[in-house]
């Protein structure tokens, strides 16, 4: 600044001085209440004496353009400032169509508001008062002292390579054969979908899936133009013979599977249908990725492997995860489990995009994971979250008259009701008695699931719990049901 001023023979130096001043206010280059330099550090940014910048700052001043404040120094004043003419676009005609569809998908924006007092079912997110939060702040410090240079500097696209080292062994814990494998770090498991599907060729544009399954992912193969082709949930997981059915008549170009704690309906894929899957698709040449969604939060019996862990050397799983619903979502550390040499490519589509996840956050959760914290909030975190388990199905069960309730742990419940019924007429009513929870429809491939709903209860107290079903059943019974 001031470094484009340039002198004229035939006009005083003071006058120059106070012109262009005066037109660097007018184009708003020099804002109201700015301090302006001292007479003697103008007059040497400008070339000039010091008499001339006094005697201009005075006409500015007699021209209500500047103030002086004794002992401070000079500001300027409040003035009109010259702009340019404006013009009103119409910014929704410029967006292109995949902005569009995204807007009109964007379910954050269409939720019923979860206001103060409402009992609110719609997250399945963790409970923050759960959180271990001063190990964090440990974790925290202790990384800071041993790498705090390092982690506030840029990092690299594949991750934080302690925290891929401790996944790669935390995968190989769950039976994961991880020669041949390897590990891309991303922020959360949305964005580890997203570069998944920017990067995978379109053959068929087909993906295969459970129905209903996580509206996130739904979202993202619309957004990508993948057609979805939907297959009805059993009780223990994808019905199998559907899938062969639909795996012999066309093609796909991967499957998108949640074997443990499925969003929306809780049901967790029993282990030999697990194993018939990874045969079945094998012999199809069709890749499956595996959602990780949830599988430290089985509240009974022994924990079941993941697809991954039934294919061995195999490539044919990509897996994606994080630990967002069940210990810092605010972290927003997903990763990508998969073939080496599908990593190596996925790690520049990261960097193309993103550059890297936050160094910082993968630092501090590898310590807060590598000091054995998770452990210990881990065991606390199942034994809160299984009693609200155990209290919303026996409420469930005792004031709302469904046709079926699935749930085998987790964080959430998925009912549905008679045929006929319309979930969305039910939360309205509930909504005027102070209870919100998730319309089912949103989980659906196929517009179906108007009979069905969510019930997340993990950010509830206990009482709110039961009164909150109890007012859906009642509602459903007395002003719903015919």
């Amino acid at each position: 600044m001031f470094n484009d001023f340039k002198l004229m023979n035939d006009r005083p130096v003071y006058m120059q001085v106070r012109d262009y001043l005066k037109e660097m206010i007018k184009k708003g280059h020099l804002l109201e209440h700015q301090k302006l330099p001292s007479t003697r550090e103008l007059s040497k940014l400008l070339s000039v004496s010091r008499n001339t910048v006094l005697t201009a700052y005075a006409d500015l001043e007699q021209y209500g353009l500047i103030y002086a404040i004794k002992g401070r120094g000079n500001f300027i004043g409040k003035v009109e400032t010259s702009k340019m003419p404006s013009i009103e676009f119409h910014w929704k005609e410029r967006l292109n169509e995949v902005t569009l569809l995204a807007d009109e998908l964007d379910l954050m924006k269409q939720d019923v508001l979860s206001e103060k007092g409402i009992i609110s079912f719609n997250s399945i997110a963790p409970e923050e008062k759960l959180f271990d939060v001063e190990n964090f702040k440990r974790a925290f410090l202790t990384r800071m002292s041993i790498e705090g240079d390092i982690v506030l500097n840029y990092g690299y696209a594949k991750g934080y390579k302690p925290l891929i080292e401790y996944l790669l062994h935390y995968m190989q814990l769950k039976g994961v054969d991880i020669s041949n494998k390897d590990i891309l770090i991303t922020n959360g498991f949305t964005e580890g979908l997203d570069i998944l599907l920017s990067s995978i060729a379109k053959k068929s544009g087909r993906v295969l899936c459970e129905n209903p399954t996580h509206h996130a992912a739904l979202k993202l193969f619309r957004l990508h133009g993948f057609d979805i082709h939907g297959i009805d949930m059993m009780d223990d997981g994808i019905d199998i013979e559907k899938v062969e059915e639909s795996l012999s008549q066309g093609t796909f170009d991967f499957a998108y599977l949640i074997p443990s704690y499925h969003n929306p309906t809780g049901i967790v894929t029993s282990s030999e249908k697990r194993a018939e899957i990874i045969k079945l698709f094998s012999s199809y040449q069709i890749p499956i990725v595996e959602d990780g969604f949830n599988e430290e939060l089985r509240y009974s019996g022994s924990h079941l492997a993941p697809l991954m862990t039934f294919i061995g050397p195999g490539n044919q799983v990509i897996y994606i995860s994080s630990f967002s619903k069940i210990l810092f979502p605010g972290l927003r550390v997903g990763w990508i489990l998969a073939d080496k040499e599908l990593i190596h490519c996925l790690e520049s589509v990261k960097r193309a995009r993103t550059i890297h996840t936050s160094t910082l956050d993968q630092a501090v959760l590898y310590q807060y994971l590598h000091d054995g914290y998770f452990e210990r909030y881990l065991k606390k975190a199942r034994s809160v979250y299984k009693k609200k388990y155990e209290l919303a199905r026996q409420a469930c069960n005792q004031y709302i008259p469904f046709k079926r309730m699935t749930g085998d742990g987790g964080l959430h419940l998925f009912i549905e009701l008679e045929e006929g019924m319309n979930a969305r007429v039910l939360l309205k009513k509930c909504y005027q008695k102070g209870v919100v929870f998730y319309p089912g429809d949103v989980f659906y491939s196929d517009g179906g699931g108007s009979n069905t709903f969510r019930l997340g209860f993990s950010r509830l107290k206990e009482e709110d719990i039961v009164q909150g079903i109890k007012i859906i059943g009642e509602t459903l019974k007395n002003e719903v049901g015919s």
